[in-house]
């Protein structure tokens, strides 16, 4: 048995983003041991992957500075690690990958092409973030191929998120209004208007963190009948569970888009400033499930890869997307068959 150590440190989004390729890659290679150095709050991601461990890291404290990837590499050596797919490629990494002789493969960002996309100067689809993990395994000996994926089943919910949930009868659609840039996310009081409607048809549930999200997603719950704010209410797990039953999931280019998609949960993103040209869709997910602002009025769009880079007249691009879109879309997306 091969043991690779998988790296992928960094948010919450690039760290799901993994999920289906692991799965993959040990669904087609049985003989592997992988074991995922990420933040230790991930963990429960890599829950349903048998032969799949997590070691936590500790960048603020054990593991901080120089000295701390020293300690590291020390206790990563316990493990007996074969091979190592450094999926983030940054200088922690780097500097992780002095201390290693064994085969230390690192992800290929494609900031060129990337690069060229922002400035205007490449108008196409670039390679997505997925295959760009497959690849460090591929570089391994390791191909992985992703274009029949497997999902989980949906997990059985506990008597409290039932609870939360009070009584169900109508399919549950999951929404997560936020994102870490203003510029990514749909306005707050148009996405009211979403919820409204759907909320005559659907129970919807809201996702999101921090004190301030929270607060705004409570006003709406107390506002609609059939919306419920679970935003600090749940752990991880609890809330991937809840996730597994969705029937759909509208968010930003966000963290809760690539959960609900590992999943397999169908997943409608709204774009702002950023583009799904940089590889950064949800997994396994139909391009017709992007809505997108107006290029014509925007047509500098994608300003940036993650969206922290903008024209001062671009920070509302995303509300360009008229609200009757959005709910057609979840509509005609609900009717289709799961993606395949």
């Amino acid at each position: 048995m091969k043991h690779i150590l998988v790296i992928r440190l960094s948010a919450m989004g690039d760290v799901a983003m993994v999920v289906p390729v692991i799965k993959a890659l040990i669904e087609q290679h049985p003989e592997l041991k992988i074991t995922i150095l990420t933040r230790p709050f991930f963990a429960p991601f890599f829950r349903d992957l048998p032969s799949v461990s997590v070691y936590p890291v500790d960048v603020e404290g054990r593991h901080k500075g120089v000295l701390g990837l020293y300690k590291l590499s020390k206790e990563l050596k316990k493990l007996e690690i074969d091979a190592v797919a450094d999926l983030h490629n940054v200088l922690r990494t780097k500097i992780l990958k002095r201390f290693y002789s064994i085969p230390f493969q690192q992800l290929n960002k494609g900031r060129k092409e990337k690069k060229k996309l922002i400035k205007g100067k490449l108008v196409q689809q670039l390679k997505s973030t997925h295959q760009r993990y497959a690849d460090v395994f591929s570089e391994l000996g390791f191909a992985v191929n992703l274009s029949n994926p497997t999902f989980p089943e949906p997990k059985p919910l506990s008597k409290k998120i039932k609870t939360l949930l009070e009584e169900e009868t109508k399919p549950i659609i999951g929404i997560a209004p936020f994102a870490q840039y203003e510029a990514k996310q749909y306005p707050l009081s148009a996405m009211e208007e979403v919820i409204k409607e759907l909320s005559n048809h659907y129970k919807i549930v809201l996702f999101g963190g921090g004190a301030e999200e929270i607060n705004k997603l409570n006003a709406l719950d107390s506002k609609y009948k059939e919306v419920i704010n679970i935003a600090g209410k749940l752990t991880l797990n609890d809330e991937l569970d809840l996730i597994s039953n969705l029937k759909l999931m509208l968010s930003m280019d966000s963290g809760n888009a690539h959960i609900a998609a590992f999943l397999g949960i169908k997943v409608i993103t709204l774009w702002g400033v950023t583009h799904p040209f940089s590889g950064f869709s949800p997994f396994n997910q139909p391009q017709a499930y992007a809505l997108l602002a107006d290029k014509e009025k925007y047509p500098k769009i994608p300003t940036s890869i993650y969206g922290n880079k903008f024209p001062d007249n671009y920070i509302k691009a995303s509300s360009s997307i008229t609200v009757n879109k959005i709910i057609e879309k979840v509509k005609q997306v609900l009717k289709e068959r799961s993606p395949t």
